[in-house]
């Protein structure tokens, strides 16, 4: 039973309203709607023409799309994925939503956290997620440098995920600028690199414009999502699918470091000579920093 204290959730509308149509939409209409459900926080700043350029379509094919949804416009779908990302996007009701679950208590906390950790590591397990790691391994023994993709909290892990790499001998970094600093870090991709992606499901501009790029010069994408049928899977080369808890309340951010992790070490057991190598010659620099004896 519901009380006055339990936040009401907002359904997803485009997102139920597409899978209940897809079937019956036509091509060109589904590919509008595509488009738009991968680029829900980018949307918001379009017009219809400019949603039409992105997809090679026109502005009228656009709002027939929206219309088949049954939304009035292109301003009440807006207003619609508003509404459902300022508050999916919450930090402070997804917090508040997990302590009501922990209720004070130290042991419902600690099983929060450690429960996360075991989810993680039983999805990695997955036979999906072993053979992308296979897959990605080939990747790994092409890839000339390595170039880590997160924006907020994930930005912090890829840039950890980015000294990693570089210890182990790759060139590597991390992209995790938002707004036009990101056009800068963008600069460094070329052919040759292999781009890793930390993801959470939707897009944003500097995902997509990540994506743009990367395509544009024939990076390979192995994306790190939370589920297996977003839209922006079309865009990778290999994913590995780590569901995140529900979406109501707190993310912990354990899966996409203990992701990155994994594929160090699978990046290392490719190279092994690159990588110990590498090693050997961080200590004696470190000879040169440390004091004589120490």
């Amino acid at each position: 039973m519901s009380t006055e204290t339990e936040p009401k959730r907002l359904k997803d509308r485009l997102g139920e309203q597409l899978a209940k149509r897809r079937q019956t939409l036509s091509p060109a209409l589904l590919k509008v709607l595509e488009f738009i459900d991968a680029n829900r926080h980018r949307v918001l700043g379009l017009s219809a023409l400019e949603i039409g350029f992105a997809v090679g379509a026109s502005d009228a094919t656009v709002i027939r799309a929206i219309q088949a949804l049954g939304f009035s416009g292109i301003r009440e779908l807006k207003d619609v994925l508003e509404a459902w990302l300022g508050e999916t996007d919450s930090p402070i009701e997804k917090m508040a939503s997990t302590l009501r679950d922990i209720d004070g208590q130290v042991g419902d906390a600690i099983d929060f956290a450690l429960n996360s950790t075991a989810a993680t590591v039983e999805h990695l397990s997955s036979a999906d997620n072993r053979a992308a790691l296979n897959r990605i391994a080939a990747l790994f023994g092409e890839a000339k440098a390595v170039a880590i993709f997160g924006i907020g909290a994930s930005g912090i892990i890829a840039e950890y995920g980015a000294r990693l790499f570089a210890r182990s001998g790759i060139p590597s970094r991390a992209l995790n600028a938002t707004g036009i600093a990101l056009a800068e870090q963008l600069l460094v991709l070329e052919p040759g690199h292999l781009l890793i992606m930390l993801l959470h499901g939707r897009s944003h501009r500097e995902a997509m414009a990540t994506i743009a790029e990367a395509e544009r010069l024939g990076v390979p994408i192995v994306m790190v999502i939370g589920k297996a049928d977003t839209p922006l899977r079309s865009h990778a080369k290999e994913v590995l699918i780590l569901p995140r808890a529900k979406t109501e309340r707190l993310a912990l951010h354990a899966p996409s470091l203990i992701a990155l992790e994994l594929l160090h070490i699978v990046y290392s057991m490719v190279k092994p000579d690159e990588t110990l190598a590498s090693l050997e010659r961080l200590i004696e620099l470190r000879t040169l920093i440390r004091p004589s004896g120490k």
